[in-house]
């Protein structure tokens, strides 16, 4: 099963290199959080990095994609990217789990009471998601590449199912297929 993992906190600062507790210039580390993203949309996007535990705009972005880089307090080397409509969503996540909410079931049951009330709001349209998982280390600034990273692209599609779509909801590694059919926050997902 894939595992896409949901952020800590946002922050609005602007980061100071020297605050940073990643390794690392600032310049390599926007090239490591925008990594999971096509070329042509990197130098668009918009670039979160963690500074002292909290999410830092870097970089303003131009093409409606925020990326966020590794959080060196996780195990595993993780980042990603996803269009700007799905902002309210990963924030909440994030917030939920800044108050202590643990567990994807008890954020999901949160998430999901708040966008039926209309409090939470979801796209209303597609909207993409590209992430990189590995091990810690597994970016090489030298050659931009994160060698050894699983990739996962995602497309959110509110509410879709296998009736709407066409897609199947058996998870494959060499097929798309919909996780969390029928649901708000329903996804096409593609491994590469």
């Amino acid at each position: 099963m894939f595992r896409i993992l949901v952020f800590s906190a946002l922050g609005l600062a602007v980061l100071p290199s020297a605050a940073n507790s990643q390794a690392g210039t600032e310049e390599s580390q926007i090239a490591e959080a925008v990594s999971p993203l096509p070329e042509p949309l990197r130098a668009g996007a918009e670039v979160r990095l963690f500074v002292n535990g909290q999410l830092s705009t870097v970089r303003q972005g131009s093409n409606g994609l925020i990326c966020l880089g590794d959080d060196p307090v996780q195990e595993r080397w993780h980042v990603a990217c996803y269009h700007e409509s799905l902002e309210p969503f990963m924030a909440r996540s994030r917030e939920l789990r800044a108050q202590g909410v643990t567990g994807r079931a008890a954020i999901d049951q949160a998430r999901s009471a708040e966008i039926e009330s209309g409090k939470l709001e979801m796209p209303d349209g597609p909207a993409a998601l590209y992430s990189l998982t590995g091990e810690e280390g597994s970016f090489n600034p030298a050659t931009g590449n994160a060698d050894g990273a699983s990739g996962l692209h995602v497309i959110y599609v509110p509410y879709a199912t296998e009736a709407s779509t066409g897609i199947s909801t058996v998870p494959s590694r060499d097929r798309p297929w919909l996780m969390s059919a029928g649901k708000p926050w329903a996804h096409v997902m593609i491994a590469r």
